[in-house]
């Protein structure tokens, strides 16, 4: 029985132009010779090339590198070899010499069918892609922004419709089956995938090299002491935040710095919107339904940023929180606001701190005492101060615990003619603004300024409502 070789090549490559004359000489052995041709169906000329421009054999056969040849032994491939090397064509053929007036090796060019973006769009089109979710049409001279918009899928922005072809690039970004079971989303303890999350994370705008913190976010929101339904569903205007920590942040390209809780970088405000999405989307988190905040506030758009860990001296959110060193993580925060503090003054890490203790004072309201959590957002003038004073994160939040504790004739129900406050029978007790682990601190922020910030949590924090969740980022 004759040879059987199969060669993919294309106009557009100076060595299957070169080899030309080999592959006449291979056809001209009596050899059977299929050419299949990417770009022009001309080429190569004189030898009844199959027109490929579809790519659909070149992605069957998984064409990266043209020409490739491929000696076939009863119908199926027996070896291979890509580009030009003499001595690896007579040796796949059989047949030597081959191409003796050209040089002995040049390298092949990258194939059409790898080219970006491409692998995916010819693996919806030929292949059976590991997609379950249903798939809906939509027809000219329908918008398919408007479709999502009429749907009730998107926040209030246009979102990115989830294209098979999209959302099947997006799955490039994780190891992680589409079909595993990340959980139940709340409210409605919907049955979520790693497709669905994926989904969603298209539509937020992600690329897809942020999947894994995006699934990190989702399985944060949905660990118990979390309590994602509560936070949802009650009055107050919280809403997740998203601290992430370790090499991913550098790696995807997280803002840590200059407007870190602000617009313009993609992955700070697609990575909050992806998971703020999944629990609108798979969950049933929709404003005016089971969300029922009376004023809400933007952060529940997106709330997320890298922390700023430039400073050796500083210990990182995620370790303190117990993940090892150089392992990148997630911290989840139920937020439900933000205050600045403004101090230009302040140039002693006691001053300083007093300072912090009065605006952490009013978080929620400055006679709610250990029933909100908060978060200090540390600006790197502001660390400064403390880093020059010897100060590090563990003093600095004991020393914030200790300046926000107060008198409770300063906290009961009528003082001072408020009639919020605590019961008059703790009028002499001296009691903590917040709970053991209730206060929290992240460094972010430009280098200009001496400004920081404290966003507050949600009324029920601890054990009667949310508290804040870390997971590893995993691929």
């Amino acid at each position: 029985m004759s040879a059987s070789f199969v060669v993919v090549a294309k106009r557009d490559c100076p060595t299957c132009d070169l080899v030309q004359p080999v592959l006449r000489e291979i056809a001209a052995s009596g050899a059977e010779l299929t050419v299949y041709t990417q770009d022009d169906p001309a080429f190569p000329e004189g030898l009844a090339p199959v027109d490929d421009r579809s790519l659909e054999q070149s992605w069957r056969l998984g064409i990266e590198t043209v020409p490739t040849l491929i000696r076939l032994e009863h119908g199926a491939e027996a070896e291979r070899t890509v580009g030009w090397d003499r001595g690896e064509w007579n040796r796949v053929t059989g047949l030597d010499p081959l191409g003796t007036d050209l040089p002995d090796f040049q390298p092949g060019c990258g194939s059409k069918s790898v080219d970006p973006g491409m692998p995916e769009i010819l693996e919806v089109a030929f292949g059976q892609p590991p997609l379950k979710a249903r798939v809906i049409d939509v027809h000219a001279p329908e918008d398919e922004h408007e479709l999502c918009f009429s749907r009730g899928w998107s926040d209030g922005l246009p979102v990115v419709p989830p294209t098979p072809v999209r959302v099947l690039r997006m799955l490039k970004g994780t190891t992680r089956d589409p079909q595993e079971m990340v959980g139940e989303i709340p409210p409605n303890n919907a049955a979520c995938t790693v497709e669905k999350v994926a989904i969603n994370a298209v539509m937020a705008g992600c690329k897809p090299e942020y999947m894994p913190v995006v699934l990190a976010a989702v399985e944060a929101a949905l660990a118990p002491e979390f309590a994602m339904h509560g936070l949802l569903c009650t009055t107050y205007f919280s809403g997740p935040m998203v601290v992430v920590n370790g090499p991913v942040t550098g790696r995807i390209g997280m803002n840590s710095g200059v407007n870190a809780l602000g617009q313009g970088n993609r992955a700070n405000a697609s990575i909050g919107r992806a998971l703020q999405l999944v629990i609108r989307n798979v969950g049933g988190g929709v404003p005016g339904g089971i969300d029922r905040a009376t004023l809400g506030w933007p952060g529940k758009y997106t709330l997320c940023f890298a922390e700023d860990e430039s400073d050796p001296a500083w210990q990182p959110l995620s370790v303190e929180r117990g993940v090892p060193p150089g392992v990148s993580a997630v911290t989840l925060f139920g937020a439900g606001g933000l205050s600045p503090n403004m101090d230009e003054v302040s140039r002693t890490p006691e001053s300083l701190a007093r300072s912090f203790a009065m605006t952490l004072e009013s978080v929620g309201h400055p006679r709610y005492v250990e029933s909100i959590d908060a978060f200090l957002v540390l600006s790197p003038e502001h660390w400064a101060i403390f880093r020059e004073g010897g100060w590090d994160r563990a003093r600095l939040k004991a020393e914030l615990m200790a300046a926000t504790v107060r008198p409770g004739a300063e906290l009961v129900r009528g003082a001072n003619g408020v009639d919020a406050g605590v019961r008059p029978e703790l009028v002499e007790d001296r009691m903590p603004k917040f709970r053991e682990g209730g206060l929290n601190i992240v460094r972010a922020g430009g280098e200009a300024g001496l400004m920081s910030a404290v966003i507050g949590g949600w009324v029920a924090s601890g054990p009667r409502g949310t508290s804040p969740v870390t997971r590893e980022v995993k691929t």
